[in-house]
């Protein structure tokens, strides 16, 4: 089951790829736009959106940096100093051009994610109520040690 939905996701991503084409993936399309959130202008609570939209486009990256054992924060910093399809190779933990090393992802997919981020966040905004699951705390299975000693028991 897993081999058929990976083949699936494949497929789905190579038709998305085909039809908008493709954009440097691990997050680095998303730091890219940056530039284009900073030239908005606005003043008061839009202003507030702005800084907010403009710090979850580092969010992707700096959570790829984190999962693979690096700070996140200094990842994002220094693929901001880099430029083009420069980024983070989280497999090899080296700055690489992605593109090239085969880290990319459909421009549809990205663009997609985003809106719906966007709508979902405009969503919450407006709702006077949201629930949310609380996580229970997992008791840990099985039972107390035994107390029996190892190997064959009056065998010294």
């Amino acid at each position: 089951k897993e081999k058929k939905a990976r083949v699936e996701d494949a497929m789905h991503a190579t038709k998305a790829a085909v039809e908008e084409g493709i954009v440097p993936g691990g997050g680095v399309a998303l730091l890219r736009a940056i530039p284009a959130v900073d030239k908005v202008s606005a003043e008061g609570d839009a202003l507030v959106g702005v800084g907010i939209v403009r710090r979850s486009l580092e969010e992707p990256l700096r959570q790829i940096a984190n999962n693979a054992g690096e700070e996140g924060s200094v990842i994002v910093r220094d693929v901001l100093a880099q430029t083009g399809a420069n980024g983070f190779n989280a497999a090899t933990g080296k700055m690489v051009d992605l593109v090239a090393s085969g880290v990319m992802d459909p421009a549809k997919v990205t663009k997609t994610a985003l809106l719906n981020a966007a709508s979902i966040a405009g969503l919450m905004l407006t709702t006077e109520a949201l629930v949310s699951e609380v996580k229970e705390k997992e008791e840990k299975g099985g039972g107390p040690d035994a107390g029996m000693g190892g190997g064959m028991g009056g065998m010294y």
